[in-house]
């Protein structure tokens, strides 16, 4: 190994940083961890892995995104749960016409820093109240809490993406709002304990990626519309 890199720049290097949205909830856990040493010391042991994993939840690892124009790159961290044609959701006003349709579904154990797919305006965001089923379902993108951004792209139209609450999921967050103007890859939000991420391209665009395929919120391409590849094909090994 050479001098400029030793085992413990390796060992620093996989640790990522915290987003501040987290801080208070790994106050919260710590005192509670505390608290239960004090008063019983089995159990504080429990809330001490508890606090480590609130700890790992938040993390905001930095990414590296590809920046050639046309590119839409994952929103989320997960795995691919769906590619499907559908119409987009009326709150979103992109029209009547089929799109496809990318859902990722995240973990407990994933990155929940969601990142902006394109570079473009955000032309329209809208927060929609709704249950906690399942988000891994189908019928959690109609009926679950969830936040619809419209992303309009200087030259490829436009591109949505929706945060989708989960079973456990509770609270929806974005950082951006309608009028402002997100890079590729920008974090624009988070959803807290697990939850999905729906992303739609343009009329006529394929996607690049398949189901069951890990993605990587701001790295993973998930279509090019600047491209006439067609649709990838892909099987499990």
């Amino acid at each position: 190994m050479s001098k400029g890199h030793g085992i413990l720049d390796t060992i620093f290097d996989q640790l990522s940083p915290v987003h501040p949205d987290g801080h208070k909830f790994i106050a919260i856990a710590a005192a509670v961890t505390l608290l239960f040493f004090f008063l019983y010391p089995p159990l504080g042991w429990v809330c001490a892995g508890v606090t480590a994993w609130v700890v790992y939840f938040f993390r905001d690892p930095q990414r590296v995104t590809p920046l050639r124009p046309g590119l839409v790159v994952s929103g989320a961290d997960g795995r691919i749960s769906g590619i499907e044609k559908v119409v987009p959701p009326a709150e979103m006003g992109m029209g009547s016409e089929p799109r496809v349709r990318i859902s990722t579904f995240l973990s407990v154990f994933d990155v929940h820093i969601n990142r902006a797919p394109v570079a473009g305006r955000i032309v329209r965001s809208v927060y929609i109240p709704g249950t906690f089923v399942n988000a891994a379902l189908d019928k959690a993108s109609e009926d679950n809490e969830r936040r619809l951004i419209v992303i309009e792209t200087p030259t490829d139209g436009e591109v949505g993406v929706v945060q989708i609450a989960g079973l456990v999921a509770r609270r929806i967050v974005t950082f951006v709002e309608t009028g402002d103007t997100v890079g590729v890859g920008q974090r624009f939000g988070l959803i807290r304990f697990g939850s999905r991420v729906d992303v739609y391209l343009p009329p006529g665009k394929t996607a690049l990626v398949s189901v069951g395929q890990r993605a990587i919120a701001g790295e993973t391409v998930f279509a090019d519309l600047q491209s006439v590849e067609p649709e990838r094909e892909a099987r499990r090994a």
